[in-house]
C-alpha cells in the first residue's frame, strides 16, 4: 500500500509517523500525482502544532511536483504522463495526493522535479511580492530579512533582476555568505539592523522591506522604512506581531503597511500561469538559481519539521518519497 506522514493530533514534530493508506482515487477535475519530491514550508508546523486548526487526522502539505498518473473524468488541460507543480494540494507529505487541474502547472523541460517541488509556493510568493504587493523599480532600495531562507534567496535574485539595490539580513557567516552569493548590495546581522540600514541609506531609509520573520523583526521593519515607504509583512517565522496603534504608521513617516498571502494572488488559471511561467523561465534561462537546502525521506519528516523550527536550515527543504 502507499504510505503517507499522517498526525493524529496537535503536537511536537514527533507526530508526524509514516502510515499505510489507501491511495486517492481522482473524482470530476482532480489529478492523481504520484509525488516525486514535496515541499516543506513552516505553515506547515503551525499546523502540525495547532497553532492553525486542522482536522485530524491529518497529512500535511500543499506544494509538490511529480507525474499525473490518472485523472477524474471532468480534468483538462494535461494528459497521463505529465510532469506537474502545484502549491495548492492537500496532504502532500505522501507518496500519491490529489489536486485539481485548475491549480496545477505543467512543469517545462529544463526543469528537475526536485527543483519544481522547490518553488511553486516560495517562487511565486517572492513573484507576487514584487511583481503585485510593491511592485519594485530600478534603482530603489529593498530590504528583505532571511536572506539565506527558500524566500529570502528567490527574492534576492529576482530583485536584483529588476536593477535594486538589496539589503538583507541573516544570522551567520555561512548564511552570510549564501546571501552575498545570490547577489545581495549589503547582509547584515539581526541585532540593530534599522540603525545600520540608516546608515547606509544617508538617513533616508528603503523604499520597502520584505519582512517573512513577524514580531521579532517588526519594529525594525517599520523603523527602516523612508517616508511613504512599504512594509509588506508575509509570514511570522518568529511569531505573530502583537496588535499595535495605527497612528504608528503616521508617525514614522506616512508609511504603509500589508499583511498579504499567497492565495489571494492565485486567484485564476491565467494569474497562476502568469506567475510560475516567469519562476520557471528564470530558472531555465539561468537567471534564477535554486537552492535546495536539504532533502529527507518521506519518513523523516519529523526530523525536518525540528530543523526547520530551529532555524538550521537554509534554501528550500524537501521530503522524497
Amino acid at each position: 500500500m502507499p504510505t503517507a506522514i499522517v498526525a493524529q493530533q496537535a503536537g511536537g514534530p514527533e507526530v508526524l509517523t509514516l502510515a499505510e493508506v489507501d491511495r486517492p482515487t481522482p473524482t470530476r477535475s482532480e489529478l492523481l500525482v504520484r509525488v516525486a519530491a514535496a515541499g516543506i514550508n513552516y505553515i506547515e508546523t503551525y499546523q502540525r502544532s495547532g497553532y492553525y486548526p486542522v482536522k485530524y487526522p491529518f497529512t500535511p502539505g500543499a506544494e509538490a511536483a511529480g507525474e499525473v498518473v490518472a485523472m477524474g473524468p471532468e480534468a483538462t488541460g494535461f494528459a497521463v504522463g505529465d510532469r506537474v507543480a502545484f502549491a495548492e494540494g492537500v496532504g502532500t507529505y505522501a507518496q500519491y495526493t490529489l489536486v485539481e487541474a485548475d491549480k496545477a502547472v505543467p512543469v517545462p523541460e529544463g526543469v528537475s522535479l526536485e527543483t519544481a517541488a522547490a518553488l511553486p509556493l516560495q517562487g511565486a510568493t517572492a513573484h507576487y511580492l514584487i511583481n503585485t504587493t510593491f511592485k519594485v523599480q530600478l534603482g530603489q532600495t529593498v530590504l528583505t530579512h532571511a536572506g539565506a531562507g527558500g524566500v529570502g534567496l528567490l527574492l534576492i535574485q529576482l530583485l536584483k533582476a529588476k536593477g535594486a539595490r538589496v539589503i538583507t539580513t541573516v544570522s551567520t557567516d555561512d548564511k552570510e555568505a549564501l546571501a552575498r552569493e545570490a547577489g545581495a548590495d549589503e547582509v547584515l546581522r539581526y541585532d540593530g539592523f534599522d540603525t545600520a540600514v540608516r546608515e547606509l541609506t544617508n538617513g533616508v531609509g528603503v523604499d520597502v522591506v520584505y519582512d517573512g520573520v513577524g514580531k521579532a523583526t517588526f519594529d525594525g521593519s517599520l523603523a527602516s522604512l523612508r517616508k511613504r515607504g512599504t512594509l509588506v509583512l508575509f509570514g511570522a517565522a518568529s511569531g505573530a506581531v502583537p496588535p499595535f496603534d495605527p497612528q504608528r504608521l503616521a508617525a514614522t513617516g506616512s508609511v504603509y503597511l500589508t499583511r498579504p498571502k499567497l492565495l489571494d494572488h492565485l486567484l485564476s488559471v491565467e494569474e497562476r500561469r502568469w506567475r510560475f511561467s516567469e519562476v520557471f523561465a528564470a530558472v531555465v534561462d539561468g537567471s534564477l538559481r535554486v537552492r535546495i537546502g536539504a532533502t529527507y525521506p518521506l519518513e523523516a519528516a519529523a526530523h525536518a519539521h525540528e530543523d526547520l523550527e530551529a532555524r538550521k536550515t537554509t534554501g528550500k527543504l524537501l521530503l522524497i518519497p
